[in-house]
């Protein structure tokens, strides 16, 4: 599917994304007209989903993250849908994600300090519907956080 100057491009795109498709095909060794072709495809295909900004939530005054896994009433048929729909509704929910096993579902949880996520977990997490339990992680460090692919 991918040939050697496709994973070149991605290497590339996922090392600088906000890089012009001009410095980003020279950068491939491609022309900027074959550059803009292949990312074309690559999008069309569904392997570029995006090109998004990361924002720094420290650089913004947010200290604490926390990672927050759930255990969910399964006995109400909705239980996940009804949960879903409103953590998806608390602004400080950053990440939401779905697993099989014992968690059913993790939260990513941003707040300005400990004080403000006292705030939050007490108004906003712990009236999310259908909470069996709660396991609280929090962040001390991020040692990798890459998008980029082996390839």
């Amino acid at each position: 599917m991918l040939d050697d100057s496709d994973r070149r491009l991605l290497r590339h795109l996922l090392a600088e994304p906000g890089l012009p498709t001009a410095a980003l095909a020279e950068r491939a060794g491609l022309t900027t007209a074959t550059c803009w072709r292949r990312l074309e495809r690559l999008a069309d295909s569904g392997v570029i989903q995006a090109r998004q900004a990361v924002v720094n939530w420290r650089a913004l005054g947010y200290e604490v993250e926390v990672s927050l896994r759930f255990t969910l009433d399964k006995t109400h048929p909705r239980a996940f849908d009804e949960f879903l729909a409103a953590a998806r509704e608390v602004p400080e929910v950053i990440g939401v994600e779905t697993f099989l096993g014992r968690v059913d579902v993790r939260l990513n949880v941003i707040a300005r300090d400990l004080p403000h996520y006292q705030q939050i977990y007490r108004e906003r997490i712990l009236t999310l519907p259908h909470i069996n339990d709660i396991e609280a992680l929090m962040l001390i460090a991020t040692i990798k956080d890459s998008a980029g692919l082996p390839l």
